[in-house]
This record gives structure tokens, sequence and C-alpha cells, in this order.
């Protein structure tokens, strides 16, 4: 199990779910930031948008939460700017971590980040210190008990689409996208109706670090830690759990 997942398998190691209030508004937030970063902020004229506000709305998501975060998306705050920049490190055992990073305030941001990586064994590096191990690719999960199609049927409708690869992981179907190739794809795939659990571009490790026992845990709490931070959009990292310590 590598470390770009969202995390599924490995977070029910520490008895955790995405139905915590405080993950759940976090995995909320992201999704309208990409629907606003890539639409438009107007739920109007962005369907993407507009469904996950619905969705927001359904989980009790705070309207000023929501219209922060599509400010923070079209960069519309009034007295405001903000930046997207890549942050890199290391965590426990050499792990390699990437963060996307919405800031309105780099210095502030910086000093928050580099706190957490010193406090959980980690440290924060140079640009590009650990970018070179990893590679941008569009990820599309769909669950397989959702999915009208085969495996096969399936590769073949995203391979018509312009989709690299076909994936199964546990439940799901993982269609894998060239970084250009993504919005096509996934345009193509909602078109026949399927219901997709996920879909991002995203940061895949080229190779893995293997974890086990005490390193995993060290591993997950920096990681839960970044993933808390306000300005993280996004963590990777390059780590590999066996089954045996997934579960």
């Amino acid at each position: 199990m590598a470390g770009h997942s969202k995390w599924h398998n490995i977070q029910r190691r520490k008895g955790k779910q995405d139905a915590l209030r405080g993950q759940l508004f976090t995995k909320l937030s992201r999704d309208i930031y990409r629907a606003a970063k890539e639409g438009g902020g107007n739920p109007e004229t962005n369907p993407r948008l507009k469904a996950a506000i619905e969705r927001a709305r359904e989980n009790n998501l705070p309207m000023d939460n929501i219209q922060r975060t599509i400010a923070k998306a079209t960069g519309t705050l009034q007295g405001v700017t903000y930046e997207e920049v890549v942050y890199e490190g290391y965590g426990p055992g050499g792990v390699a971590v990437m963060l996307d990073i919405v800031t309105d305030n780099r210095n502030r941001t910086a000093a928050e980040i580099r706190h957490i990586f010193n406090r959980r064994g980690g440290s924060l590096g140079e640009s590009g210190c650990v970018s070179w191990m990893f590679q941008r690719i569009g990820l599309i999960t769909i669950p397989k008990a959702k999915c009208p199609f085969s495996a096969d049927e399936l590769l073949e409708k995203a391979v018509e689409a312009g989709a690299d690869d076909l994936r199964e992981d546990g439940e799901m179907y993982e269609v894998v996208t060239a970084p250009e190739s993504f919005t096509a794809v996934r345009d193509a795939l909602e078109a026949l109706g399927l219901p997709l659990e996920d879909a991002e571009l995203t940061y895949e490790p080229k190779t893995t670090v293997p974890l086990a026992g005490e390193a995993v845990d060290r591993v997950l709490d920096l990681i839960e830690a970044l993933e808390a931070h306000d300005d993280v959009q996004n963590v990777y990292a390059n780590f590999e759990v066996s089954e045996a310590d997934a579960v």
C-alpha cells in the first residue's frame, strides 16, 4: 500500500474514519477548492462546485468555511492575496513528503510547517529535494460495487477516453491518466453515469520506502498533523505499509 493513497486502510489501524468531523470538513473543503479553482467560483455556472457545496452543506460545513475556500481558490478575498506553493521535506525513516500549499503569508506558513516536521521527527527541505521522486498523474477512483462494467469493459472505455491504465485497489477501480488527459477522461466516465468516488490530479511516488510497526505510527502522526493545517491542500508521501500493518 503506497503512501500516495488516501490512507483509508491505514487510518483504520489508528481507529479513525473519514466521518470524524475534522477530517470530513477538510475533505469537503478540498473538493470545493478544486472545483472552484478549475471552473470558477460561481456555482450557477460551475456544476462541479455546486455539487461540492451541496455535499458540504449536507454535512454541516459552515457557510463561512465554504466562502473562504472559494475565495482562496479564485483569489477574490478582498485585501488578501493567496499564492500556491509546494513544500518538500522528509519524514521519519527518510520518507519523502510533498505538500500542496495555498497561503496568504508564505513566511508564516513555512514556519508552522517546519515546526510540524521538527516535532515529529522530520525536516522541511529545500525546493526540489524530493519532487524528483514523484510523478504527476490523474487518478479517478470508482467503487467496484457500484460500477456496471467488468474490469475489462471499464479498461476499454477508459482507454478509449484517453486513460493510460486501470488498476484495482481493494474495493476500488483506479483509472490512471496523464495530467493533460485527466479532464477529458473524467468527463467521459461521468457521461457514462459512473459513480466517481474521487477524481484529482495527484503525485504518485516512483519508488516507495517500506515501513512497519512503530515507524508507521510515526509517519502517520506527521501526515495527519500536516493534513490538519489550514493552508495544506494535499499531502503526498512515498512510504509503503504491509497489509499486516495496515489493518
